[in-house]
């Protein structure tokens, strides 16, 4: 079984016709577990659009995206909510980590607002945070921390629920060389 599988996927803006915008035409993927997809392609080629839909934000015009077996179409808002914070990671190119929590709670909030305790979750965030070189900076805001130190929090954040599946947005455009291999 693929982590993840799309049918047929397409996505268009705008009514059809004149100023329907095809931004995906009937992409066909398949991500086995451990699997490392690159998307790439020039600006307006529709690589965010994609991102968006395997991440369930979007919904497709036609096709289907499969995470592990399950049809996101398939989905409620509330079940694909609960999919996306418990099965997927997502790294942003803008971090979208909160501004008056520390280190530690941004990357242990998504496992608090899963039920986890919040002792059992700052324990696995510390985890994390050290995983991502990160383990200095814990207590820190976010406008205290460096570009690249908020891209490793970013990171941490998606990780730390072990996610089936991992979306990234240039995750490593704001890291030094070494980081970023890491």
């Amino acid at each position: 079984m693929y982590v993840l599988e799309t049918r047929g996927l397409r996505k268009n803006y705008g009514a059809e016709g004149e100023v329907c915008v095809h931004a995906l035409r009937g992409v066909d993927l398949q991500v086995r577990k451990g699997e490392l997809l690159a998307i790439m392609g020039p600006s307006g080629s529709g690589k965010s659009t994609l991102l968006h839909i395997l991440g369930g934000v979007e919904t497709p015009s036609s096709g289907q995206v499969l995470l592990e077996g399950v049809d996101l179409a398939t989905l409620n808002d509330d079940q694909r909510t609960i999919i996306r914070r418990e099965r997927m990671g997502f790294i942003f190119q803008s971090f979208n980590l909160l501004p008056a929590f520390t280190a530690e709670e941004n990357v242990a909030l998504p496992l608090e607002l899963g039920g986890t305790a919040s002792a059992e979750a700052r324990r696995h965030a510390a985890d994390t945070l050290k995983l991502v070189g990160m383990s200095h900076r814990r207590s820190h805001v976010p406008s205290t921390l460096s570009g690249g130190e908020q891209q490793r929090v970013a990171i941490a954040r998606a990780l730390v629920m072990r996610p089936a599946l991992l979306l990234a947005d240039e995750p490593t455009g704001n890291l030094d060389s070494a980081n970023g291999r890491q």
